[in-house]
């Protein structure tokens, strides 16, 4: 029997369970939280005035079709089972001298937004979208829907068509080099710049190329899911229980087993012993001399694949230590993690909608901050507000906003996250009652709190990093752990620490590239 252990229950790891599962796996999904979805989680928290509901991490849902296509892959009608809308406008934007701008979803008209609002020519910014379109459309087959590492994907007709067209890809240069040629105005410049965070990076040392993402949000649309973006994880789920996958949660994989240089199955802890469906097997006696065989408070349990959504740097270095581990690749330089403020907020803001950004003044010192100086925030950062209430009005109580604040922050290092946090609070705080003209502090009935250290506690992602390794230099696509093992045979990867980046979209891609293989 064709068996699977999937080590991990967030979006990528659920996503491969159900490919596994419609290719006749019997799938098991070991997941060492009480809760499936990792960062796409949520929670609620109580104040004075009710109850407030956070979705815990992303809060951007774009190319919904990639959610779509897992349900149509197992011969069900995805609006059966999620439902989501199109959003009018994509984000609106603040800056401290009182300058606001709205991103709407209609592109001509963020256009005519843009030249009335900053004075560049509405043609600039439809001539950049384009442009995005196009380099999405030539990497799209060649980087995201194929394996980096195998030969195929170099000799085929889609690579050709990226091969002829390299030099407007924009491989060579610059994020923000190559904004500030599209565009005269700094103020959209940074706009445009600000997509290098969506994968972690830095748009003044990241590649043009990463100019593909405005794409995914201005020419196919940004989206949000009518229950909240947990609604992506839970009809997933579902739908993964109904293909037959069993999920374990509670349930840490403490080891993968690898025998003669293949992987065989996995051992956890006492749980084990209780695993619906899998009978926990006592290891062959060519594991016993092994220093990889389970121990005597550990079950083992075999598979003939194993995929782990785990980040890449633990699964070796905590889930295989005597295995051999790609360190070049584990020693990249990570990405930016974030620092997140979960706020209920006695008072609506009609100012605001459900995406705003409210820019630091001086973005270059921003992020040297964040990838050079990383001891601490700048002290007039960038603050990113999501409120989900503005479409989901019950995740508020009435009269009231639930605010996700999101600052980017440096990968954990050992920093003083207890001052920082301190410090950080009293500058969004200022910033955005600078803006907003109301004291913000004083409308904050509950808050929770969410750190790198949290971060990397809960999600198992080395250092806190939201994505895997930055993409601060034109080979750091390839230099992504792969989505496959090329010393251990039946090993694979998906999530954001692997091919092709880290974001919902591209873990679901991950997983297709994973069980493809």
């Amino acid at each position: 029997m064709k068996t699977a252990a999937v080590i991990g229950a967030g979006i990528g790891g659920i996503a491969a369970s159900i490919r596994l599962a419609v290719k006749g796996y019997e799938v098991h999904v070991f997941e060492a939280n009480e809760y499936p979805g990792g960062k796409l989680s949520t929670f609620d928290v109580a104040g004075a005035s009710g109850t407030y509901r956070f979705d815990a991490g992303p809060s951007l849902f774009t190319l919904p079709h990639l959610v779509e296509e897992l349900f149509r892959l197992a011969g069900e009608n995805p609006a059966d089972h999620f439902e989501y809308l199109r959003l009018p406008e994509i984000c609106r934007y603040f800056w401290d001298d009182g300058t606001r701008l709205t991103a709407w979803a209609d592109t001509h008209a963020f256009a005519q937004e843009v030249e009335t609002k900053l004075g560049e020519p509405a043609h600039r910014v439809t001539s950049f979208l384009k442009d995005s379109a196009f380099k999405y459309e030539v990497t799209d087959g060649l980087f995201l829907h194929d394996s980096l590492h195998k030969a195929g994907t170099w000799l085929n007709r889609k690579a050709l068509r990226g091969y002829l067209n390299l030099p407007r890809l924009g491989v060579f240069g610059t994020m923000n080099g190559a904004n500030k040629r599209a565009f005269e105005h700094p103020k959209l410049v940074q706009l445009f710049n600000r997509y290098a965070t969506y994968n972690g990076s830095d748009p003044y040392q990241t590649p043009a190329l990463l100019n593909i993402i405005p794409h995914l949000e201005y020419n196919i649309g940004a989206f949000f899911p009518k229950q909240g973006m947990v609604s992506i994880t839970n009809s997933l789920v579902k739908l993964a229980k109904r293909q037959g996958v069993r999920f374990h949660f509670g349930t840490p994989v403490e080891e993968i087993v690898v025998q003669k240089g293949r992987a065989v199955g996995v051992k956890i802890g006492k749980k084990g012993e209780r695993v619906e469906g899998r009978k926990a097997m006592p290891p062959s006696p060519a594991s016993l001399s092994s220093p990889s065989s389970p121990s005597s408070r550990s079950s083992f349990l075999p598979f003939s694949r194993i995929v782990s959504n785990m980040d890449v740097t633990p699964t070796y270095r905590r889930l295989m230590p005597t295995q051999p581990a790609p360190e070049r690749t584990l020693r990249q330089p990570r990405s930016s993690s974030g620092l997140i403020f979960y706020w209920g907020i006695r008072q609506t803001f009609p100012e605001l909608d459900m995406h705003n950004i409210f820019f630091s003044n001086d973005y270059r010192t921003e992020f040297d901050y964040l990838f050079n100086k990383r001891d601490r925030l700048y002290e007039d950062p960038t603050v990113y507000v999501n409120i989900t209430s503005k479409n989901k009005p019950d995740d508020a109580p009435p009269g009231c906003e639930n605010w996700f604040i999101l600052l980017n922050a440096p990968a954990n290092e050992g920093q003083d996250w207890d001052a920082i946090i301190a410090q950080t609070r009293q500058d969004v705080i200022r910033k955005l009652s600078r803006n907003l003209g109301v004291d913000v502090g004083s409308l904050i009935e509950c808050e929770a709190i969410l750190d790198p250290r949290t971060i990397e506690a809960r999600t198992s992602s080395a250092q806190g990093a939201l994505y895997g390794t930055a993409s601060n230099n034109r080979f750091a696509a390839f230099l992504r752990h792969p989505n496959f093992s090329s010393r251990i045979d039946n090993l694979y990867f998906v999530g954001g620490s692997v091919h092709p980046g880290g974001g919902i979209p591209l873990c679901l891609l991950s997983a297709k590239i994973a069980t493809e293989l």
